[in-house]
């Protein structure tokens, strides 16, 4: 099945102005913000040309040790080798590059503006890296009000908004897309945003999603998820899932390189039955804790990974038997109240899952169809 790699080789030399921006443009530039441009593209200045920020950034990191890695992350930067040589993107300008992390805060955050052809501006959140504190943001999605993450976005597009005067498009993958969303429902020139684009991004709290600012961006805002999203149902969206299928299996599609493309569209599916247990299980599961208990939750979990000093889950994995020797340690040096907290939660989690493949049992004798779903 063709990706959006094949996608940039069969159609990247049709331009803008021929064949309109699209879904897997979309997923394209959502992808290559992962890329590092620290050094390379400044926060603020003159934007650099695609070509120069590509040749720039591969003369400070290796194709062989990139390619090694074998992550999608790592797969990101090389997205610049197919958009330089089209006519889509090969005169595509970088701007406004940032990147924060702040383990104290909880905040990581990365972000460029991408300056298009057609005159338009994208807007791009980096997702979710494999820092403890990235991922640890992701938790306080489930309780906070507002993140600092999510701040820092909203303060981030709307300085974009003021700076420059074209029409925007704003997206991002994972919960690079949560901060797309929230920055655009608070953004002061939301009437210049022309789309909003998530891909398999969380959603939100449900005080947030029935507000007067998500309601008025909710109809630009686009949702893609595979047809095994594990991160894209999580939380409340009222928004229409479009879904996609995925070469990859479980969680690991999540990497928008599996997602399937046919010509300028993605391949519909429709979502699996192991989706809905998850999302079911996990809905159920965060509707059975208050936000206190949610807190306790995140803050316990991440201290026990934590307490190896390492920084990021593959330097856990990197370790494995000294990582586990700690964290067991930690756990078990934990007050006993602390312990019985975390069997008590580790319990209700198993109950919904319980309750969650009763109730299925009607959709799996009657079948549904499922093509389109609402999160």
């Amino acid at each position: 099945m063709a990706d959006m790699l094949d996608y940039l080789d069969w159609r990247g030399d049709i331009p803008l102005a021929v064949s309109p921006f699209n879904e897997v443009d979309n997923l394209i530039l959502a992808h290559l913000v992962y890329a590092d441009f620290r050094g390379i593209v400044p926060e603020s200045g003159e934007a650099v040309p695609l070509p120069a920020a590509r040749e720039a950034f591969f003369r400070r990191s290796s194709r062989e040790t990139l390619t090694a890695d074998g992550s999608f992350l790592s797969k990101c930067p090389f997205l610049m080798d197919h958009l330089v040589s089209g006519e889509r993107f090969g005169n595509m300008k970088l701007s406004r590059f940032i990147d924060e992390t702040d383990a104290d805060a909880a905040k990581q955050i990365s972000a460029v503006t991408f300056l298009l052809d057609d005159g338009t501006a994208y807007v791009s959140f980096r997702g979710t890296d494999d820092s403890l504190t990235g991922w640890k943001e992701d938790l306080y999605l489930s309780y906070l009000p507002e993140t600092e993450g999510q701040k820092r976005a909203a303060a981030y597009l709307n300085r974009v908004a003021r700076e420059l005067d074209c029409p925007l498009r704003v997206g991002g993958h994972s919960k690079g897309a949560n901060f797309a969303v929230y920055a655009s429902a608070l953004c002061d020139a939301q009437d210049r945003i022309l789309a909003v684009y998530s891909n398999d991004g969380p959603g939100f709290r449900e005080e947030f999603v029935r507000g007067d600012a998500y309601r008025r961006i909710l109809p630009r805002i686009h949702s893609y998820v595979p047809d095994t999203p594990v991160i894209g149902l999580l939380l409340a969206s009222a928004v229409r899932h479009h879904v996609v299928k995925s070469s990859a299996a479980g969680i690991w599609q999540h990497d928008g390189f599996s997602w399937n493309v046919r010509r300028d569209r993605f391949v519909e599916a429709e979502i699996s039955d192991t989706a809905r247990y998850i999302d079911r299980t996990m809905d159920g599961w965060l509707a059975g804790m208050n936000d206190e208990a949610r807190r306790f939750l995140t803050d316990t979990v991440f201290a026990i990974f934590e307490s190896t000093g390492e920084a990021s889950f593959r330097d856990i994995e990197e370790k494995k038997l000294k990582s586990a020797e700690k964290m067991l340690g930690f756990l078990f040096s934990l007050p006993k109240e602390k312990q019985g907290e975390l069997m008590r939660l580790a319990g209700q989690l198993i109950q919904s899952g319980r309750q969650t493949a009763f109730e299925q049992l009607p959709e799996r004798i009657f079948g549904k169809d499922h093509k389109e779903v609402t999160g």
